[in-house]
This record gives C-alpha cells, structure tokens and sequence, in this order.
C-alpha cells in the first residue's frame, strides 16, 4: 500500500514540478526550488535555488520521509541568501508539518514550506538592510542638523549667560558714562567757543544767539536798574 501511494503522489509532483525534478533512485528524488524573491530593475543576477532531496522509507506515507536541502553544484554565491546559514531554521519548519501529514501524501506541502521560509528569510535580510541604511541617513541628517545647532540652554547655562550680560552692559555703560563726562569737563575746561562753561565770557552775537541780551535788566526790574549814565551828560547846554 505504501509503495502504491509513493507512486501516484511522485506522478503528482512531476506534472507540478516537469523540469525540477529528478530521480536519485528507485525510491528517492530531487526537487530544484527557485526563489522568488524581489529585484532592482536592472538586476541580472540569478535568483538562489535549493536542492530539496526527498528519500522515502518503506512505510511512507505512514512515516516520515528524510528530506535533505542543498544548493547546486558550482552555484555562485547571493547576496541574499545562504543556504548553508539558513538551512538549520528551514529544516526546522518542517517536523510539525510531517506530524501534522503522517498518513498522507506530504512532500508538495514540505516543498512549499521551505520556499516560503527561505523567501521570508531573503525579505528579513532585505529589510535589515534597508533599516541601516535608514539608520545611518538618520545619523547622517543628524550629524549635519548638530552643525547649526548651538548649545543646550539649560537653568544653570541661563543663568551663567544672563549674568555675563549684565556685566557687559554695565561695563558698556560706565563707559558711555565716562567718555561722556570727559567730554563734558573738557569743553567746559577749555572755554572752546560756544561751549558756556563756568568763567567763559562770551561775545555780544553769542549773548544774542542765546537769548541772553537784556536778560540782566528784565530781571533786575525797572526801578532797580536805574539811569544808565550817560558821559558829557553834564556838561550838556540846551540852547534857548
């Protein structure tokens, strides 16, 4: 009975997988899996292939077949995938799935998980890739926003700049300060012309230009003031 089923699920296969398979022996064969798997335009690299090498004991499907996976011969290493690093985890999907068979034609489903599982590895890998790639754009961005951007204001760092600040404008108000008292004191000092410091005597156009003329009899007042004498004033004769 064993060996009946072997036969019709093999006829199966081959109408399934015409030019992937072929035998080893009377009760062993080998499936060529090719993956699927994402590629840039441009990009003519060969896809990876396994080799998922199916033996059946005497009692299949009642018991579990030996599956070995292996890569072709002279096959050019991919980029994406490595059988001989993926193997152990694409082996390891198919016990529960041959406990799950046992007493059924299994191999079609066997197949299908490998390729699936060796195609979401070449996606995680692709993935990762991407991340450190992302990563180090971010790391990049980062690096050249840190350029413009100054230091961290924290309370203390405030507080240090606040009180430079204030020191520097008292510093530069002591010395508006100073130059201008100095200039100040130093017309005032000179008696330059025009300047109205303290013992300058000043000309009549000056008295005029500042409003001082007359100043002294408006504020004595009229009586106060008295005649202005007037020379020869006595000796005046006024003729009859």
């Amino acid at each position: 009975m064993g060996r009946e089923e072997q036969i019709e699920e093999r006829e199966v296969l081959d109408s399934i997988f015409p030019d992937e398979i072929t035998d080893v022996s009377e009760n062993s064969y080998r499936v060529s899996i090719t993956l699927d798997i994402p590629r840039e335009d441009g990009d003519e690299t060969e896809p990876p292939t396994i080799l998922l090498t199916v033996t059946y004991p005497e009692a299949y499907p009642s018991t579990a077949p030996t599956i070995d996976l292996s890569s072709p011969p002279n096959s050019p290493k991919h980029a994406l995938f490595d059988l001989s690093a993926a193997k152990p985890a694409l082996l390891s999907l198919l016990p529960p799935l041959i406990h799950d068979s046992l007493g059924t034609a299994m191999i079609f489903t066997l197949i299908q998980a490998v390729k699936d599982g060796a195609e979401a590895l070449v996606a995680e890998r692709i993935a990762a890739a991407e991340r450190a790639v992302d990563d180090r754009r971010r790391q990049e961005e980062a690096a050249e926003e840190a350029k413009f951007m100054g230091e961290k204001v924290t309370r203390e760092r405030f507080a240090e700049w606040r009180d430079r600040f204030r020191a520097l404008m008292l510093e530069e108000e002591d010395e508006r300060r100073r130059a201008r008292e100095e200039k100040e004191g130093g017309v005032g000092a000179g008696g330059k012309k025009g300047a109205g410091g303290p013992g300058e005597k000043l000309t009549g156009r000056e008295l005029w230009e500042k409003g001082l003329v007359g100043k002294a009899e408006e504020d004595l007042g009229e009586d106060e003031a008295g005649p202005v004498p007037v020379a020869g004033m006595e000796t005046l004769k006024v003729g009859e």
